[in-house]
């Protein structure tokens, strides 16, 4: 049985957007972490309601027959991208890209998101030559294993210590 065509639409029609689900095993029991969002974030009591709601759709529908456990979570705050959807959101802030293959000398890339379109993302980057200049990379959506949002930690310590 499908978990994600089972959960998904319940998580669009409670308001939330569907991120991403991942079944693992731990401990000999099946867990199933599903990951949502929404405009201005998620928090616990949105998070418990939801978890709860998913819950008694995968009993009803009979989705496992032996015990699983359920985790319903946000992205957290460095949230991962895996849509354009997901990129277009996170234009302007900073970001971590590994491609398939080497770009510009390298398979990790961190930038500034600049752009997105329906084929490709554009970073922009220093430059390897540490000139402290910068340079746009673009990089296809095929070519991308893994993205995320990277929050400047010292930045952010700064601003809750003002």
């Amino acid at each position: 049985m499908d978990a994600e065509a089972l959960v998904r639409p319940v998580i669009e029609q409670a308001g939330f957007e569907f991120v991403e689900l991942a079944t693992t095993r731990e401990h000999g029991r099946k867990v199933l972490r599903v990951v949502v969002d929404r405009p201005g974030g998620v928090d616990l009591d949105a998070l418990s309601q939801l978890s709860a709601t998913v819950s008694r759709h995968l009993d009803r529908e009979g989705y496992e027959d032996g015990p699983y456990g359920l985790e319903v979570s946000s992205p957290g705050i460095e949230r991962p991208l895996k849509r354009p959807e997901h990129f277009a959101r996170s234009v302007g802030e900073q970001v971590k890209v590994k491609t398939t293959s080497p770009m510009a000398g390298s398979r990790t890339h961190m930038g500034t998101l600049v752009s997105v379109d329906e084929d490709a993302i554009v970073i922009a980057t220093a430059t390897a030559d540490g000139d402290g200049g910068s340079g746009d990379l673009r990089v296809p959506y095929a070519d991308i294993v893994s993205a995320r949002t990277v929050v400047d930690w010292d930045a952010e310590l700064k601003r809750s210590n003002a």
